[in-house]
């Protein structure tokens, strides 16, 4: 009898606590006074504005508002579609790809071929075999940029892995930087930033590529850092992205324009 006495004491103590607490609202405290129990200097009379006057009716701010959790909802529900690398899930939708190589196994290597400039009396040194697990394509070698002593050869010193199709003088070209490593990159190269070069020497007309004209691919280290080297390839594939609409990156204009 006396453990309940004590649990009717305590309610009753909490309800005259509420009471106590509530009472500066009867007396004409602001309601946010009244639940922030903001500290009020004795002697200063509070403030009897009406409630209504404290509403702020502005529309354009309320517009904004909307439009604030409309977007907060919007990326809530699209976020959870990402696709990889945090790209759009659309636009992997809109994308169709297809493997022309795949390193598998050694019989994959007999499509390439490894050169250098030796073929033209220089040092470098390339070689190609497969990489770990026998699950990509490993070049390496040794860059050298000494000029041969032949009297004839001005430069020297590239490395580079090719396809075995006809190779021509022509070919369009596109520059391309690693990070080193050690962790595998993705590279997408869309055909409009490929430009014109015949013989090393980059045209002054240039023009898309025709993609019905292509027959080889290959990779060609020139930077002019001598020492060893080596790069790694899982796999080349050809990608009909939809969301890319340019159809050339670079200027195009005539050498001796008509007046």
């Amino acid at each position: 009898m006396a453990l309940v006495t004590n649990r009717l004491l305590c309610i009753k103590n909490s309800r005259a606590y509420l009471k106590a607490s509530l009472y500066p609202l009867s007396n004409g405290a602001p309601p946010e006074q009244a639940r922030s129990r903001s500290y009020r200097r004795p002697g200063v009379p509070p403030e009897n504005i009406p409630p209504w006057k404290r509403i702020n009716l502005n529309f354009a701010k309320g517009v904004e508002g909307v439009k604030k959790h409309f977007g907060l909802l919007k990326k809530e529900m699209l976020g959870r579609f990402e696709g990889p690398e945090g790209r759009p899930l659309k636009e992997h939708i809109l994308e169709q790809t297809r493997v022309i190589w795949e390193f598998r196994g050694p019989e994959s290597l007999a499509q390439w071929v490894a050169s250098s400039d030796r073929e033209i009396g220089g040092k470098s040194e390339a070689y190609m075999k497969m990489g770990r697990n026998n699950l990509t394509a490993l070049l390496y070698g040794n860059l050298c940029t000494e000029v041969p002593r032949d009297g004839e050869t001005r430069y020297s010193g590239y490395c580079s892995l090719r396809s075995k199709q006809l190779l021509k003088d022509d070919m369009y070209n596109y520059f391309l930087f690693t990070r080193g490593g050690p962790y595998w990159q993705d590279v997408k190269i869309p055909f409009s930033k490929f430009f014109l070069s015949s013989r090393g020497r980059i045209q002054d007309s240039q023009h898309p590529l025709w993609l019905d004209k292509i027959n080889t691919i290959g990779f060609t280290l020139g930077d002019k850092a001598d020492g060893p080297f080596q790069l790694e390839i899982d796999f080349i594939a050809v990608c009909n992205d939809r969301a890319h609409t340019e159809e050339f990156a670079y200027e195009q204009y005539k050498r001796n324009p008509e007046v």
